[in-house]
């Protein structure tokens, strides 16, 4: 027999119903598709048993597949001789997706036109009449389509061609003097007007929100820009002023330079990650315009009809419809100071350098934000913590979820770990705190709730392990009413009450204490410059009557 002689449906697999590929036979003689019948058996796993997709004969256990090299090598030779051209003939013929002709016997051809009167289907070859009879001139012809019978009411069998406003449903006539006789019922292409008419108008808002959007994006890139200018040109003036001062304030020179830049990264970003925020709002609203304007084109007044009350409603902005233009501060101030500190003597350099500090973090962008003022308003970052037990000291036991710490007389069998503090009773988070942070501590006996770098050193008894002892670690000691960082030890207005709330904001540089009770009390509040990420820490005392403890609560 001659290769061109040869059926396709010989080579062709009966689950996916296209030519064999990495053919493989299985215990009973069938062939198919690799793919297709290890997903088959796949899916047959949970019941132990695999069949035949064609003769249904069973197979206990799975069979092994292997690749049918002769079947594969023949397949691949018929492509070459007129097998594939063959089969590329079958799309001219419908599909599962396609819609079908009406009109055709046997295997059906695809249609190219719907009419919306005779409510048929037609491919090429039968469509013709409609072009050729005058009997059929005034006849729509749209895409095709599959949803023609649902233009058909399914109580009186004719073609609904009203559409009843009180009941926002398309109508025949004959429902128009029956069940919905006395309502508002119009044509449905005069329904399809005013509606067209709402969707152009709803794309006019959509077309203006993205207008807005886009001015929006320009302005944030003009406050990009104008904090960069801002910066570069204190950072120059500053400089200026610095070399006049003694070789003391050279040291100072520095920080500032380092607060600015690190200032102006941290406001670029935040600008610009709200940019790109806006560019994908944009490109959210361009392609639900561009399905209004898919719709508008329907030519089926039904099927508009149809769609058109599914479309989700335009959701809010989740930005301000504009930026708000208004006087702003950049890093101009921060000259002003500096001039001030050159004026004054060495013994009020601490004051002076405060007020640069201040100067440089309080820089007024379009994206600042002032740290809360009710316990409401700070719960809204709260943020949930874990202790991690590879940093635990082995005389403190972690309970509830890694989120309380107790001291214990007795030696824990930790497994030895480089991040373990070896003699200091202290713990920190596995969690990295950036942006804006909340948290609460309950908290017993001798405690210290801290924020710390992660490389802070964990061996040994030294001033560089310990929280507050150094200038990796910012530590409130609840007990002793008194906060430390670097070894330089403030008292606190006390009492610290039995639950501590600690606030971060870390691109702004500010960590706040407060006692949380009925109100909240702020304990005490530090204004520096954060150059890496934060892990939250404990510290307990150790005490022979008492037992200590603290527990980062669960915030709703």
């Amino acid at each position: 027999m001659e290769q061109n002689q040869l059926d396709p449906e010989t080579f062709s697999c009966s689950i996916c119903l296209d030519l064999l590929k990495d053919p493989v036979a299985i215990p009973c003689g069938h062939s198919y598709c690799m793919k297709c019948i290890k997903t088959q058996w796949d899916e047959e796993d949970q019941k132990g048993i695999h069949s035949c997709p064609q003769c249904r004969e069973t197979f206990t256990p799975r069979p092994v597949l292997k690749k049918n090299t002769m079947l594969a090598a023949l397949v691949e030779q018929l492509k070459k001789t007129g097998l594939q051209a063959a089969a590329a003939a079958d799309h001219c013929y419908a599909g599962p997706e396609d819609v079908a002709c009406d009109f055709c016997t046997g295997r059906k051809l695809k249609a190219i036109k719907s009419c919306l009167v005779c409510l048929a289907s037609y491919c090429e070859k039968h469509l013709q009449p409609h072009y050729d009879s005058a009997t059929f001139k005034k006849h729509k012809l749209v895409e095709p389509t599959k949803n023609l019978q649902e233009n058909i009411c399914s109580r009186h069998d004719e073609v609904m061609k009203m559409f009843c406003r009180t009941d926002q449903k398309s109508i025949c006539y004959l429902c128009s003097v029956d069940e919905h006789k006395g309502h508002d019922t119009v044509s449905a292409a005069t329904e399809r007007t005013e509606r067209q008419r709402e969707l152009e108008e709803r794309r006019g808002n959509i077309q203006q929100r993205i207008q807005d959007r886009e001015e929006d994006v320009k302005l944030l890139q003009q406050e990009v820009e104008a904090i960069s200018r801002s910066a570069d040109k204190t950072v120059e003036d500053s400089e200026k002023i610095f070399t006049q001062l003694i070789r003391l304030l050279q040291k100072r020179s520095s920080e500032v330079k380092q607060q600015i830049r690190s200032q102006q990264e941290t406001e670029v970003s935040r600008v610009k990650d709200v940019q790109e925020k806006l560019e994908q709002e944009i490109t959210e609203l361009k392609r639900k315009d561009a399905e209004l304007e898919q719709l508008s084109h329907t030519e089926d007044h039904n099927q508009f009809l149809l769609n058109y009350p599914s479309l989700p409603a335009l959701s809010e902005s989740t930005h301000s419809s504009s930026i708000n233009i208004r006087p702003l501060r950049h890093f101009e101030d921060v000259t002003a100071a500096v001039s001030e500190l050159r004026e004054k003597l060495q013994d009020v350099l601490r004051d002076s350098w405060t007020n640069i500090s201040l100067m440089v973090t309080e820089v007024d962008v379009l994206l600042s934000g002032p740290e809360p003022k009710t316990r409401a308003g700070f719960l809204k970052y709260s943020c949930e913590i874990t202790l991690d037990p590879n940093t635990a000291n082995t005389r403190m036991v972690l309970s509830k979820g890694n989120r309380k710490v107790t001291w214990m007389k007795e030696l824990q069998s930790y497994s030895n770990h480089p991040d373990r503090f070896t003699d200091k009773y202290q713990v920190l988070s596995r969690e990295s705190l950036t942006g804006r942070c909340y948290w609460e501590v309950e908290w017993k006996i001798y405690v210290s709730v801290s924020v710390v770098y992660k490389n802070i050193s964990r061996a040994g008894s030294g001033n560089e392990c310990g929280f507050g002892y150094n200038d990796k670690s910012w530590a409130l000691d609840c007990k002793g009413s008194k906060f430390g960082h670097n070894n330089i030890w403030t008292s606190i207005s006390g009492p610290v009450s039995s639950r501590l709330g600690v606030y971060l904001d870390h691109t702004a540089g500010l960590l706040s204490f407060y006692s949380v009770s009925e109100t909240m009390t702020l304990l005490h509040r530090v204004q520096t410059t954060f150059t890496q990420p934060l892990l939250a820490g404990v510290g307990i005392g150790n005490s022979l009557w008492f037992v200590s403890s603290a527990e980062f609560i669960k915030l709703n």
